[in-house]
Order: structure tokens, then C-alpha cells, then sequence
């Protein structure tokens, strides 16, 4: 389970900063456009947003994995070791019926939603489904994420 964990890690890793600079160069060329050419893109704003999506949401469920997320633990830290445990795989189980109902069954909906409605950005020309995929791929990350990290 560890080796399949690292293995999806690194590609999620690779994957992030590769999304991450595309923005930068993206952001880049929009300003060099806009303020040296005087002609600014029409794709470049759709396409930072897209990105941003995708890197916030494929972020959160890989900070999700790491255990690197913001939590507020002041009260559980006062709790025995037994109690913390408990109250983990609790958070942990409530992630996972989440991630589950509302990341891939909700995210999974959305873009059979949009594909089946045949909605495109404007600028781009892309399936909107496409850019709401990362919804129910995020969702089934954390789930898997969430499951390896629990101990039996």
C-alpha cells in the first residue's frame, strides 16, 4: 500500500507543479500582452481560472493525503492517546462519506451534467466537464488518502 501511496504522490506531485507553471507562464504572457503589446489574450483569464481550479482542488486532496492540512486539534491534543485515535478515524470517516457524496458522486454528476448539456468555455472552446473532472478525481484521492491512513 505504502509503494501505490508514493507512486500516486509523486505523479500527483509532478502534476501540480506542471499545472503550476502553466499558470506562471500563462499570467506572464497575459501581463506581457496586455501592458507591452497593448493587445491583450482573450484565452489567458479563462485558462489562469481553470488552472487555479485545478490546482486548488487536486492541492487540497494532496495536502489532504499528507495529513498537512489546517486543523484546529487544541482540545483532541488534551485527549489520551486512545481518545486521539478514536476521534482520527471519526474525522477520518466523515472525510471519506463526504468526499464520497459530494466530491465523486456530486462531481461525477456535475460533469455528466455539463457534458450531456454541452456547455464550452467561451474563450477556450473546451468541455466545461472537462474542467469539472478534477472534482470527483480529487474526491476519490482523498478517499483513497484517507482509507491508507487509517490504522486498524
Amino acid at each position: 500500500m505504502r509503494q501505490v501511496r508514493n507512486k500516486i504522490n509523486k505523479v500527483v506531485e509532478k502534476l501540480l507543479i506542471f499545472i503550476f507553471g502553466i499558470m506562471v507562464i500563462n499570467v506572464i504572457w497575459q501581463i506581457f500582452a496586455r501592458h507591452i503589446l497593448i493587445n491583450p489574450s482573450s484565452f489567458t483569464d479563462e485558462l489562469a481560472r481553470y488552472s487555479m481550479i485545478w490546482l486548488g482542488i487536486l492541492g487540497a486532496a494532496y495536502v489532504s493525503g499528507r495529513n498537512e492540512h489546517v486543523s484546529i486539534d487544541y482540545f483532541s491534543r488534551k485527549l489520551s492517546s486512545k481518545y486521539q485515535k478514536i476521534i482520527y478515524k471519526c474525522i477520518s470517516f466523515s472525510i471519506i462519506i463526504f468526499s464520497f457524496f459530494v466530491m465523486v458522486v456530486g462531481g461525477l454528476f456535475l460533469v455528466y451534467i455539463t457534458l450531456k448539456l454541452e456547455q464550452y468555455s467561451p474563450s477556450l472552446q473546451i468541455p466545461l466537464g472537462l474542467v469539472y473532472t478534477i472534482i470527483p478525481v480529487s474526491g476519490i484521492l482523498i478517499i483513497f488518502y484517507k482509507i491508507s491512513n487509517i490504522e486498524f
